[in-house]
């Protein structure tokens, strides 16, 4: 069980990112935004569990056009901050075949998982693939994919908050921290 006084003192050592007026402006930004391309879709909505549970908490009340809504599992981070292979939790959503898929996700880092998603939804006979990810990674290298919508691009740090977690700790902060560098 995570120890409230270790999770305390890793907040401690953190640095504000994105306050939390700046992250709920960002998503406001991202609803308009995948409304304008997608509303005439009817798309099926996916959020990555567990991270992107509180940007889709968020954004699907901003979304003003009808929508189907599941979740998938998959993960390379788990309690880690580094991350490993893809781990997939649950089947797979039902009803992607022919349809619009829009993925939602907390945070675009070297876009290994996202990569693989779309792979899956694809061999499941996706129509269409769009990603919305609250947070994207600037990292120095390419990445196997680009996200269609990114509410705030960040520098390469490893980063906790708005569903974002540090070692199991602080997915429930409205801002965005940062770790503290060396």
């Amino acid at each position: 069980m995570p120890d409230a006084e270790k999770a305390w003192a890793f907040l401690r050592n953190s640095d504000p990112v994105s306050s939390a007026e700046e992250v709920q402006a960002a998503i406001r930004r991202v609803a308009t935004e995948i409304e304008d391309q997608l509303a005439a879709s009817y798309p099926l909505v996916l959020a990555v569990m567990g991270g992107a549970v509180v940007f889709a908490g968020q954004i699907l009340p901003l979304l003003r056009f009808p929508l189907d809504f599941d979740y998938l599992h998959a993960s390379r981070y788990g309690s880690a901050t580094a991350g490993g292979g893809i781990q997939w939790r649950g089947g797979s959503p039902e009803g992607v075949e022919g349809r619009t898929v829009l993925v939602l996700d907390d945070i675009l880092d070297g876009g290994e998982t996202m990569r693989a998603i779309r792979e899956r939804l694809r061999s499941q006979g996706a129509r269409a693939f769009h990603c919305a990810v609250l947070v994207e990674k600037t990292l120095a290298r390419p990445k196997p994919i680009t996200p269609d919508f990114v509410g705030l691009r960040i520098a390469d740090r490893f980063v906790f908050g708005c569903g974002m977690d540090a070692k199991g700790y602080w997915r429930n902060l409205p801002e965005i921290r940062a770790m503290k560098e060396g």
